[in-house]
């Protein structure tokens, strides 16, 4: 599994840099990365279907640092996207406005999952088996992280439509 994911990690990073350097328009470029990560991701499903885990600690480490390593990539992405998408035109008053609203959203997502977000942040392991092995979901943990990390979810794939 490690050999795999590296080798595919590898392959994204040096294709989204590639694409950092000789893409112009901003908005077409991301799209471009956000496909590449979009097809990593079914690239490490299908693998992940076809030869499993070899035990519950290699489970737990797929889902609690690599997949979200990737999936990380898709965030950040696909927020900058949507940013950019929505981008006023206008004077630097306008642009100011529009920026803290969005960065005040960010904020509303991480304060509402701060929970898990400091679980994950401090390295914490207690709650391993419940977030990062499939089959365990518990409806009493914050819904909005497990969207994109929670392993019974089918790695979620956008749709970008021009």
């Amino acid at each position: 599994m490690n050999k795999f994911y590296n080798e595919t990690l590898h392959r994204l990073k040096t294709t989204v840099n590639e694409l950092e350097v000789e893409a112009d328009c901003s908005i077409q470029r991301i799209e471009a990365v956000i496909l590449l990560i979009v097809e990593c991701l079914s690239e490490l499903k299908e693998y992940v279907l076809k030869t499993g885990f070899s035990d519950e600690d290699e489970e737990i480490r797929f889902f609690k640092h690599q997949k979200p390593t990737i999936v990380a990539k898709l965030i950040y992405y696909n927020a900058v996207y949507k940013i950019e998408a929505k981008r006023p035109y206008g004077g630097k008053e306008v642009l100011e406005e529009y920026f803290n609203k969005e960065l005040s959203k960010l904020k509303r997502f991480f304060d509402n999952n701060m929970a898990f977000y400091s679980y994950y942040r401090t390295d914490s392991t207690y709650l391993d088996h419940t977030y990062f092995v499939r089959g365990k979901h518990n409806v009493q943990l914050s819904l909005d992280t497990f969207y994109f990390l929670k392993p019974t979810t089918v790695f979620p794939l956008p749709t970008i439509t021009k």
